[in-house]
């Protein structure tokens, strides 16, 4: 399975998005400060996850997350209202 998720610093508000294959692994990356994106960002919140069978779909999602459009906009504003 290939995973595209959102973090969520508490430091700064401001959110993280990237993909793996790994959901746990990497999470323990990003709070352990092993990924410098988010090194200076912590402490973080997985605040959302998907799951795709292919890596080509997982970084298609996660491109159309980035880009901070419609896709992106829609999804945040479900998730605030939770």
């Amino acid at each position: 399975m290939f995973y595209v998720y959102i973090l969520h610093s508490t430091h700064d508000g401001d959110y993280y998005i990237g993909s793996t294959t790994d959901l746990k692994r990497r999470f323990k990356e990003h709070t352990d400060g092993a990924v410098f994106a988010t090194k200076s960002r912590r402490p973080l919140i997985l605040l959302y996850y998907e799951a795709y069978k292919t890596e080509e779909l997982a970084r298609k999602r996660e491109s159309q997350l980035k880009l901070r459009g419609q896709a992106r906009t829609q999804l945040l504003k479900r998730l605030k209202h939770k």
